[in-house]
């Protein structure tokens, strides 16, 4: 990370979660609620009494051409990239706790590789989250139309040059951030000068 980024905690997470909301259009305005927890989408069903799945979008109901059509328009805009990286990340941070001892290598690997079937229900999980929240903000015309936009040449364009945008952006908000600032406290000293205070 760079010197300029740590003067600004998360900056670069946070402008890419932004600017991936804006891989629908009409959405940047739209801010989704944080979505609770639901079943695997390997059990659509109704979540079991006690979980927290009721909350947020989960709790609504939505017809199964709506929900498709959310699931399909939330792929498709390529948000759901950022889902693949959280369990290798685990896994990662797993290994990294286990360094000290050695003889747990290959066992772990072994272990970790053998659930990669459960980790992809829980990115099904979260895709079936994030579906429904895409439910709770578009209607199903709506989508229908946001799904002829990514399905078209332009739109598919658009997705795959998204990651490249974001880290242009992230590196051209850096850039930016510290600019603004040194601009803004130069200022500010100059302003607070004239009224007979010197800031350091």
């Amino acid at each position: 990370m760079s010197r300029r980024l740590t003067a600004v905690p998360g900056l670069a997470l946070s402008l890419a979660l932004g600017l991936a909301l804006l891989a629908l259009p009409h959405a940047a305005a739209a801010q989704p609620q944080k979505a609770g927890s639901a079943k695997p989408a390997a059990q659509p069903s109704a979540p079991a009494p006690g979980t927290p799945a009721a909350n947020g979008p989960a709790a609504a109901t939505y017809t199964p051409a709506h929900l498709a059509l959310a699931r399909e328009v939330m792929l498709s805009s390529g948000i759901a990239r950022s889902f693949d990286s959280v369990l290798p990340a685990f896994a990662d941070q797993i290994r990294k706790q286990a360094v000290t001892r050695p003889e747990l290598s290959k066992d772990l690997d072994e272990v970790l590789a053998s659930l990669q079937p459960e980790m992809e229900l829980q990115k099904q999980r979260m895709i079936d989250i994030a579906a429904r929240t895409y439910a709770s903000k578009f209607s199903e015309t709506e989508l229908k139309e946001i799904a002829t936009f990514f399905r078209s040449p332009a739109g598919k364009h658009y997705v795959e040059a998204q990651p490249q945008l974001l880290d242009e952006m992230v590196q051209e908000m850096q850039d930016w951030t510290q600019d603004v600032s040194e601009y803004v406290m130069v200022r500010v000293r100059a302003e607070m000068g004239k009224r007979g205070h010197q800031l350091q």
